[in-house]
């Protein structure tokens, strides 16, 4: 046997918490960061008595990732109780949608490699969130802040024959929907984003799945690639290692997280079945029941998705593939370009600034562009200066830096403040530093006239390095060949 043989299958589970005010079944606040145990209230921690109520919010947002999906929204979904004693579930039970979701089916499309594939869905499910252990050095306690905190839950099809490259692809792509969409913040530091892989190995001969291991705490899509490998060469070595045996007796079914630290994969806990779940319909909400006309209402406020977004970059105002992809998968930075193409015409050479340059300087500075002092339509004016030829690349490359230095300060203020950033037009005065070259470099002459080509990109160098960089670069070029 060998590698060749072999096919990975992976299903990916996107938990995405939905920026409401409130929670899904009560009126506690749903926001981060606050003091442990404030944002609770007697329905989210399961005191005797208390009733859900639906969050109408969610619901909407449910809707709206269904239309992006171009799935089916549900006219009849209801919820259901899942059992499990833990901790973080104040009421020993989850409320979610187990055989009818919200949403059926949809696809997510995107570019790998060059190539248009589609991602297809199960289905998407409203449920609420659990609470959050906390770990010490010396004792543990359970924050209820997030208990109750609604969430989606988006379930793929697995995906046969992929790559981990591919799934983490896809993965990204589901992320920048919903941040288009503006139902989520997506922050996968913070949790409000957590993916998990259902990860197997068969042979491609096989038409049955083989045994499947669920991968959790993958925070980066890196990391989700990192994992992904991981679980599919350790599966494949042991169903080679044991060619005779009993593929069900290698693998059992199990979840594993990924450890940032130490970048590896390590087990949990054998997992649990949906029958352990013990699975009922959720007796004190009634069924959900939609109308078309809301359904198609909502069809209405669909924005401008990632895909679409892409297309716009591409085809109409002609920006680059890899400049576009940053763009696109990061909504924050797309739409601060967006604001900066309001100013500037030049979209190329703009997201060439933001990307490259701009987001270059802030690499390392933990800060980002976006939420940066630097406002986006500054960028397009020091593009539109440089179209104009007010200054010169090598000028505006040092203007950006003091624009990063000086916390934001304008452009156009930066250049009329500085000498240096005077660039040379006055032609007698170029003339006489092209002479002054051309009088010192006689060998680079001689090679230009019999054919060396880069000693006149020599010879054009010496004169910007004469004139600290404020020639105008088309001007020296021109007089450098006249004389010539």
């Amino acid at each position: 046997m060998n590698n060749s043989e072999w096919e990975t299958v992976v299903g990916i589970e996107v938990h995405a918490q939905l920026n409401t005010v409130s929670k899904l079944f009560s009126s506690a606040p749903n926001s981060f960061g606050d003091e442990p145990n404030t944002n609770i209230s007697v329905v989210c921690t399961g005191q005797p008595g208390t009733l859900p109520v639906l969050n109408k919010e969610a619901v909407k947002k449910a809707v709206l990732w269904g239309h992006a999906v171009n799935a089916e929204v549900a006219l009849y979904s209801k919820f259901d109780r899942k059992s499990y004693f833990y901790p973080d579930a104040p009421r020993n039970f989850q409320i979610t949608q187990f055989d009818k979701p919200i949403v059926k089916g949809g696809k997510v499309t995107c570019e790998i490699d060059g190539k248009e594939k589609t991602l297809e869905l199960d289905h998407t499910h409203l449920e609420d969130d659990a609470g959050n252990c906390r770990h010490f050095s010396n004792f543990g306690g359970v924050d209820y802040n997030r208990a109750g905190v609604p969430l989606i839950e988006i379930v793929t099809k697995p995906l046969v024959g992929t790559t981990p490259k591919e799934v983490a692809t896809f993965a990204s792509m589901i992320r920048a929907i919903l941040q288009y969409l503006d139902i989520c913040d997506c922050n996968m530091e913070e949790g409000s984003l957590r993916m998990d892989c259902n990860v197997s190995v068969k042979k491609k001969t096989e038409k049955e799945f083989r045994t499947k291991v669920e991968i959790k705490n993958m925070n980066s899509f890196s990391n989700m690639q990192l994992a992904i490998e991981q679980e599919v060469n350790r599966q494949t070595k042991i169903y080679m290692s044991n060619p005779e045996a009993d593929p069900k007796s290698l693998i059992m079914q199990s979840t594993y997280r990924w450890d940032p630290e130490a970048k590896m994969i390590r087990l949990m806990r054998l997992k649990e079945h949906a029958d352990d779940y013990r699975y009922f319909p959720e007796p004190d909400l009634p069924p959900l029941l939609l109308t078309q006309e809301y359904i198609d209402a909502l069809q209405q406020e669909m924005p401008e998705l990632p895909f679409e977004r892409k297309k716009r970059y591409m085809e109409h105002i002609k920006i680059a593939e890899d400049i576009t992809n940053i763009l696109i998968n990061d909504k924050k930075l797309s739409d601060y370009f967006e604001r900066a193409l309001k100013v500037c015409s030049n979209a190329r050479s703009l997201s060439n600034w933001i990307v490259v340059e701009f987001l270059g300087r802030f690499k390392d500075s933990g800060v980002n562009l976006p939420d940066s002092e630097i406002e986006a339509e500054n960028i397009g004016r020091l593009v539109n200066m440089i179209d104009k030829k007010i200054i010169n690349g090598k000028i505006a490359k040092k203007v950006a830096d003091d624009m990063v230095s000086m916390s934001g300060k304008d452009c156009e203020e930066i250049v009329s403040e500085n000498p240096d950033y005077q660039p040379v037009n006055d032609e007698s005065e170029i003339e006489a530093l092209v002479d002054q070259v051309l009088a010192q470099n006689q060998q680079s002459i001689t090679d230009y006239k019999n054919g060396k080509e880069k000693a006149f990109g020599f010879l054009v160098g010496q004169v910007m390095k004469l004139s600290r960089g404020k020639a105008s670069p088309e001007l020296v070029n021109k007089l450098l060949k006249k004389k010539l």
